[in-house]
């Protein structure tokens, strides 16, 4: 068995991002985007999907998409890795799933039609006092 060269460094551990820390980020971004309507809720230990839970509206086809491209952007270059990115070709509904975060982006009729804020209205209420 051949020893270990005694040079060796061991590479260092990147230590991943934190939820609150992505949960900030994407808050930010959306303000940045113009995005309205944007409710965030945490859901640790309420869903297995995930620990937060962001929904927001873009005005037009063209606005949910410039948002959900930003969102996208904004995780990579800050290191949380790349989302994984449902309904972009309509953009009617984008979804972003960071594994910690879920980010519902919809054009308002949609939003209004899905209401999926429904789902979690006791938490909205909760959260809102």
């Amino acid at each position: 068995m051949a020893a270990l060269p005694t040079n060796t460094v061991p590479t260092p551990i990147t230590p991943t991002p934190s939820v609150q820390s992505a949960v900030e980020l994407i808050l930010n971004v959306l303000d940045d985007a113009k995005a309205e309507e944007t409710v965030s809720v945490d859901i640790t230990g309420k869903s297995s999907l995930a620990d937060h839970m962001i929904v927001t509206s873009g005005r037009s086809q063209r606005h949910v998409g410039a948002v959900a491209d930003q969102i996208i952007r904004a995780l990579r270059e800050k290191g949380f890795g790349k989302p994984r990115v449902e309904g972009l070709p309509h953009c009617d509904w984008v979804l972003v799933d960071t594994g910690d975060v879920i980010v519902h982006i919809f054009r308002p009729e949609v939003r209004e039609f899905y209401n999926i804020e429904k789902m979690w209205q006791a938490d909205f209420a909760a959260d809102a006092h």
